[in-house]
């Protein structure tokens, strides 16, 4: 037979095509990936989940991801990511793994948008108040002088409200976030980085060969 993968031997071959085969031509129709590349990216997840033992991929499995190909190091943004795409906060299932990749790899700035004020939301409110924007914007300010960071947080604070809370009511709500970042893109992740940047999403498709996904050869 034509193994799908040269370093799987024919039994894992044929149960790689048992389990995923309906979910390759499914997420073919539903994503932006061709059916090459999600058969890489289905490999990939296929191989997490022999060391696994399991038909699940752990999330510190994706944790470990997130620090090496994605570049995102913030513990809490990984954390919120993770509660955001799995069920469960503990396993990641290839819905999951496939809905991931599908969002960090679209350019549909609306989609973009959706999944991340979900991310910054994800404590539980709807909005963004200002408990939650103070608590994100900590990690951007730091030092010994303990008076001079309360104050640069607070006037971040301050500034951030400013910006979003457009009809001032003293929560950002996902219609007043979209509206500015449709005008100004560059303030998708105001409260963290949570998407690739161009390089590492360069490196995540050389990588899982997503082929569809790889830059322009002139660009290098």
């Amino acid at each position: 037979m034509n193994r799908i993968d040269l370093t799987l031997d024919d039994m894992a071959n044929n149960k790689f095509l048992t389990i995923y085969n309906s979910l390759i031509k499914s997420f073919t129709a539903s994503t932006d990936f061709s059916s090459n590349d999600v058969v890489s990216l289905l490999i990939v997840f296929y191989k997490y989940t022999l060391n696994n033992g399991t038909r699940m991929m752990s999330t510190q499995q994706l944790y470990n991801l997130f620090l090496v190909s994605f570049g995102i190091f913030d513990v809490s943004i990984i954390e919120r990511i993770s509660m955001n795409i799995t069920r469960d906060g503990r396993s990641v299932s290839p819905e999951d793994w496939m809905g991931l990749f599908s969002v960090f790899f679209t350019g549909n700035l609306e989609e973009r948008m959706k999944f991340a004020f979900e991310v910054y939301t994800s404590a539980g409110t709807l909005v963004l108040n200002r408990e939650v924007v103070g608590l994100a914007i900590e990690k951007f300010f730091y030092g010994d002088d303990d008076d001079e960071i309360k104050e640069l947080r607070a006037d971040m604070c301050e500034f951030l409200f400013a910006k979003f809370d457009t009809d001032k009511d003293g929560v950002i709500a996902f219609e007043e976030y979209a509206e500015i970042v449709q005008n100004q893109p560059g303030l998708l992740e105001f409260l963290g980085k949570i998407f690739p940047d161009d390089k590492d999403r360069s490196l995540v498709a050389y990588c899982h060969n997503i082929e569809s996904m790889f830059p322009p050869e002139d660009g290098y």
